[in-house]
């Protein structure tokens, strides 16, 4: 009886086990179905590339002799440990057009509201009028330009369709974080401190969010020190919510100028401040996962900051600032400008000027609610200027021939903007 008792149990598990592993796998499947996207979990981010679905909802890719693997509309090439996915392939997506400048190292993806620009071997690329700092570097092979599959679904994916990013609920919630505090002055310059700049507007951003609709949460609403453990931790508490951390830049470059953003760095992916060398092995830090909402998050207030204020274009980046790596909801860090800076100092000093600031960050993040949730056009730096002159929201962008591959015969591309290395970053982590 014990061994027929024991028999029958390991039937029932096994029948238990099978019916489980395929639950389990239907409800994978589904969930990549749901947002082909994403590359944010664990398991995604560390399967072989051969075993990574491809962008798209499109059947999982087959391998070509030549290397090269198809699937549907997408051609998944392997680079290294790497999936890319070629630019003219990234055009038919999206319905743009593609071309390549003289130099034959420059691509411009365009469409009726959208220009991409990336260069080979960079990890600068111009999105939308503003800058952004990808993942990794573009790669050219066989006279095609090459993105990487993290850059497609964690940098261009966020902004151009951001209504297409999953979220559990609609945010009513905005946690705003005074950088710095108390015995921790942050920057200092001749004319104050980091730490009372960073309150001030905090302060002037509150009103401004709650006639929004939003209710806010500060994380300190006086001159007070807290770590920076605590400040993700009422972050967290938050329902609903996104974290918004405000802070000024500091370099010992005297030349360094302009705004900058970040969100938190995927998991798998060197930060923008990492140096070559980093490139070289696959950073698996954790991540976090609703760094696509963060990405998204980042751009909708950055494009807000840049059409409001001439200041220069630093960039959309990546980092693994303690306060975005702890935070689990939607983050992003704001670098309003280098106190080291003189002239950037005495805008910052002056209250009009960060009551502008903090109005611009109010903006972007209602564009960040009615692009997400109410799936209404994201506005982009272009938009805002045309608003600021009172003109009409058109963006000039070139009508360039469909193929990628130069040729002498082929109409010479638009303009382009000449792409860099990393410039100076924060020499301090907030």
């Amino acid at each position: 009886m014990t061994v027929l008792r024991f028999q029958l149990c390991s039937i029932v598990t096994t029948i238990l086990l099978v019916a489980s592993g395929a639950l389990a796998q239907t409800t994978n499947k589904e969930s990549l179905l749901a947002n082909p996207f994403d590359s944010s979990s664990p398991a995604a981010v560390t399967q072989s590339p051969e075993t990574q679905s491809p962008p798209s909802a499109s059947p999982a890719p087959s391998a070509k002799s030549d290397g090269t693997k198809t699937g549907g509309d997408w051609q998944v090439v392997k680079v290294g440990v790497r999936d890319y996915l070629s630019a003219d392939n990234i055009a038919k997506f999206y319905s743009l057009q593609a071309n390549v400048d003289a130099s034959g190292k420059t691509v411009v993806l365009s469409g009726d509201r959208t220009q991409l620009q990336f260069t080979s071997e960079s990890r600068e690329a111009i999105i939308n009028g503003v800058r952004n700092w990808l993942c990794f570097p573009i790669v050219l092979q066989d006279g095609k330009f090459l993105v990487s599959r993290s850059d497609l679904s964690k940098t261009i994916e966020p902004q151009l369709r951001p209504f297409m990013i999953q979220r559990n609920s609609i945010v009513q919630t905005v946690v705003v974080d005074a950088g710095h505090g108390g015995s921790d002055k942050g920057v200092r310059s001749a004319d104050g401190t980091e730490k009372q700049y960073a309150l001030d507007v905090a302060r002037r951003l509150r009103p401004l969010l709650q006639a929004s609709g939003f209710k806010v949460i500060m994380t300190r609403e006086n001159d007070a020190f807290l770590p920076l453990q605590l400040r993700a931790r009422i972050a967290n508490q938050a329902n609903d919510a996104i974290f918004v951390s405000i802070h000024f830049n500091s370099t010992s470059k005297r030349d360094a100028t302009g705004f900058e953003i970040y969100s938190l760095t995927p998991r798998g992916a060197p930060s923008t401040a990492d140096d070559a060398l980093a490139l070289s092995f696959v950073n698996m830090e954790e991540g976090s996962p609703v760094d696509a909402q963060s990405f998204a998050l980042s751009a909708a207030v950055y494009h807000s900051m840049i059409g409001h204020f001439s200041e220069f274009d630093r960039g959309i980046k990546r980092a693994r600032f303690a306060v975005l790596r702890h935070t689990k909801i939607p983050a992003i860090l704001v670098e309003g400008g280098f106190l080291s800076q003189e002239a950037d100092s005495k805008l910052i000093a002056d209250p009009a000027w960060r009551g502008k600031l903090a109005r611009a960050i109010s903006i972007g993040i209602e564009n960040y609610r009615n692009a997400t949730e109410k799936k209404q056009r994201l506005m982009l730096v272009a938009d805002y200027r045309a608003q600021e002159a009172r003109e009409i929201s058109l963006v000039d962008l070139a009508q360039p021939p469909s193929r990628l591959e130069p040729s002498p015969q082929a109409t010479p591309g638009p303009d382009v903007i000449a792409l860099t290395d990393p410039g100076t970053t924060p020499e301090h982590e907030p």
